[in-house]
């Protein structure tokens, strides 16, 4: 069989490599052929799983929750001690030191990221923001909004925190942080389609879990920000997180 396995596109563009040095691993360890999906948005991701020709997903919290209620997918696992942690951050110049500063009317630039929109939308409850308040500049990806901010064309931007910290030192220095979210349950997750055979289920998650430490994987695991491996994620664990993402909604 032929598992395609589709890698949810808000991953730093540096891990690309990573991820196919991850596939390719994958697939001797499991006897599987596994081919990679990078949808370049979220869009072209809803496309390709609308398809229904998405095996397995590395899927943002968001996208697991709804995928797991609503489109017969499983947790299978998440990396260990990575949670999806997200960043406000403005220009160096700018007036604002904290999110509490930010007032109605400001313009934010935020991706295609909607994980990462209800995060912010919680912490800049602060300031007593909610959504209908902000002005919203849509961009293809987190150096767009870097450099938005940068310019003082937006009053801030939303990341991803592993996106934010992968940018360009020098790009960092031209930014400041207003704040960052401090979830730790909520986490990628990696998901496969209940059609997937119990036995093909369990030597593809086999493969991924005991990646870490082995000379072949942990280099691999290091190339994707994910140097603790994987663990098992429970169906009682996905159900707290998917939890946690509906009191982020309501």
């Amino acid at each position: 069989m032929t598992l395609n396995l589709l890698i949810a596109p808000d991953f730093a563009p540096e891990r690309f490599a990573g991820w196919h040095m991850l596939n390719t691993l994958l697939q001797k360890k499991s006897g599987i052929h596994i081919h990679l999906m990078t949808p370049a948005s979220a869009a072209e991701q809803a496309e390709l799983i609308a398809s229904g020709k998405v095996d397995g997903v590395y899927a943002n919290p968001f996208d697991a929750a709804s995928m797991i209620r609503d489109a017969g997918y499983k947790a299978i696992a998440r990396p260990i001690a990575k949670s999806d942690e997200m960043v406000i951050a403005t220009g160096a110049n700018a007036a604002y030191e904290t999110a509490r500063d930010l007032k109605p009317g400001c313009t934010i630039a935020l991706t295609d990221n909607r994980d990462v929109k209800l995060i912010g939308l919680r912490l800049l409850e602060v300031a007593d923001l909610k959504e209908p308040d902000i002005k919203w500049h849509l961009v293809e990806n987190y150096q767009a909004a870097a450099r938005l901010a940068i310019k003082g064309d937006v009053d801030a931007a939303f990341f991803l925190a592993e996106a934010y910290n992968s940018l360009s030192g020098l790009t960092r220095k031209q930014m400041k942080v207003l704040v960052e979210s401090k979830l730790a349950d909520i986490t990628h997750v990696f998901l496969l389609n209940s059609r997937i055979s119990a036995e093909d289920s369990a030597r593809f998650a086999q493969a991924l879990l005991e990646l870490k430490g082995t000379p072949d994987g942990q280099p691999v695991l290091d190339e994707l920000g994910m140097s603790g491996g994987f663990e098992v994620m429970a169906e009682e664990d996905a159900e707290f997180m998917i939890d946690l993402m509906d009191t982020l909604l309501e």
